[in-house]
């Protein structure tokens, strides 16, 4: 091994006798240290109490702060958990695999998972008081995805792709207003031929969103609850659910042979130019509303059907569905307004796929265990440890650190490596002066201990 220093070549010999004062995964402690300010370690003690069988076992509520912190920082096993206990400095006393398992074990046992949820809702509520909150109206996406399992596990089945393992439905909130983009809210692991537009597993998932968000705040009816998804949500059962609930709905609509009549017959000048994200005229991409041309009466009142046409990009295939060189996409929602905005506001539910997508990088794709019960624990880990980036890039960073995802954060941040030193009964943690981000790294952790303690 050779490194360069002032223009010259040395040869260096690698030994294995340093001290402990050396400590790696540094910014991972910022998430450790953003569920222990937020209360959610607290909360997860309280709630987990009863699984705690002796005084100096560990405590489960921290197992499971240390195992979040674990996923966050990209491990995806249980034996990950050795990067953090192998730093007591910086993480104190970390459970072992078998402890760490022992805890999944039990919650799965004795159904504890509405325990984590209420530990979860407790320290988003006081996230949002601290301004982690998104602002104007609350949108919830569902969305389901594929995760593929290699072994024969509990639940895993074929899915509708081919492919063989789970098929699990989450909830987000997204916070277009926020750098972290969008917060965990719910998620229920299904086998993977569980129906892709079943109406009960999506008023679960909704119900259990709904009970992430402050009860202020869901009762208060100045606050406007939109919930969105594509056409699996377009079920009565589902629908009546969100009136039922005073929660406005967008969700994608089959292109029935009903649906793309009353479309060809549209004449031209209905149609409206859709804009993007700016604001701005699309070039490519026209809006129009359907509601007088289609029976809706088994609908919710006041229902509305909204439908884009624009034309494939350069080598995409037309489908039976498309007609006169158009891709056509229709919503069904009860939201008033001009029908651009609201066609505008559907399509980008696609930030959901962003939030999916960052799930997998922490933990969501590989469920590891062979016991259903076990793994859908596991899912609602990667939930918690969503939770903590969240709130950690929205409170204690910002500029494109606040933005960026998991992987690029742990380059950049969680693997950051430093030096302990200890004086006058007080330590210091030293970053690498050279590494280009540890003024960030050091920013972070003091607006972490600037918030207001519980």
């Amino acid at each position: 091994m050779k490194v360069q220093r002032d223009g010259r070549a040395f040869t260096v010999t690698v030994t294995a006798d340093g001290t402990d004062a050396t400590v790696s995964h540094v910014g991972a402690a910022l998430l450790a240290g953003t569920a222990d300010r937020l209360g959610l370690t607290r909360a997860l003690s309280r709630e987990l109490a009863g699984l705690r069988q002796r005084r100096s076992a560990h405590d489960p509520g921290r197992v499971v702060r240390d195992l979040a912190v674990m996923l966050a920082d990209g491990g995806d096993a249980l034996c990950d958990l050795r990067a953090l206990r192998d730093q007591p400095a910086l993480f104190g006393a970390v459970a072992s695999d078998a402890t760490a398992w022992r805890v999944i074990d039990a919650i799965a046992e004795h159904d504890l998972l509405e325990a984590l949820h209420r530990a979860r809702a407790d320290a988003r509520e006081r996230a949002w008081a601290l301004g982690a909150r998104p602002a104007g109206p609350l949108i919830i996406d569902l969305d389901a995805t594929l995760v593929t399992a290699h072994s024969d596990k509990d639940g895993a089945a074929g899915t509708f792709k081919g492919g063989f393992g789970f098929h699990p439905l989450l909830a987000y909130l997204d916070c277009p207003d926020l750098a972290g983009g969008g917060q965990p809210l719910a998620a229920l692991l299904r086998p993977g031929n569980a129906g892709a537009n079943c109406a009960a597993d999506h008023i679960t998932v909704l119900g259990d969103a709904l009970d992430q968000l402050p009860r202020a705040v869901v009762a208060d009816p100045d606050i406007e609850i939109v919930v969105r998804c594509d056409s699996a949500g377009a079920t009565h059962d589902l629908l009546d659910f969100c009136r039922d609930g005073r929660l406005r709905f967008s969700v994608g609509l089959d292109l029935t042979k009903a649906v793309r009549d009353a479309i060809l017959a549209l004449p031209e000048i209905t149609w409206r130019p859709a804009i993007d994200a700016d604001g701005d005229a699309r070039d490519n991409g026209h809006v129009a509303e359907l509601t007088a041309q289609l029976d809706l009466s088994s609908w919710p009142p006041g229902s509305r059907v909204i439908v884009r046409r624009e034309r494939p990009h350069p080598g995409a295939q037309l489908s039976f569905t498309d007609a006169d060189g158009y891709r056509f996409q229709a919503i069904l929602t009860d939201q008033p307004g001009d029908i651009v905005a609201l066609e505008r506001g559907h399509r980008e539910r696609a930030r959901v796929e962003d939030r999916i997508r960052a799930a997998k990088d922490s933990g969501l794709e590989n469920l590891p265990f062979r016991d259903f019960d076990a793994n859908a624990v596991w899912l609602q880990l990667v939930l918690v440890a969503q939770d903590l980036v969240f709130c950690a890039q929205t409170l204690c960073l910002d500029g494109e650190l606040a933005r960026c995802e998991p992987k690029r954060l742990r380059y950049r941040l969680l693997h950051c490596a430093g030096r302990l030193s200890f004086h006058a009964r007080q330590a210091r943690l030293r970053l690498p002066r050279s590494w280009p981000w540890a003024s960030e790294l050091a920013a972070a952790f003091a607006r972490l201990a600037a918030l207001p303690a519980l």
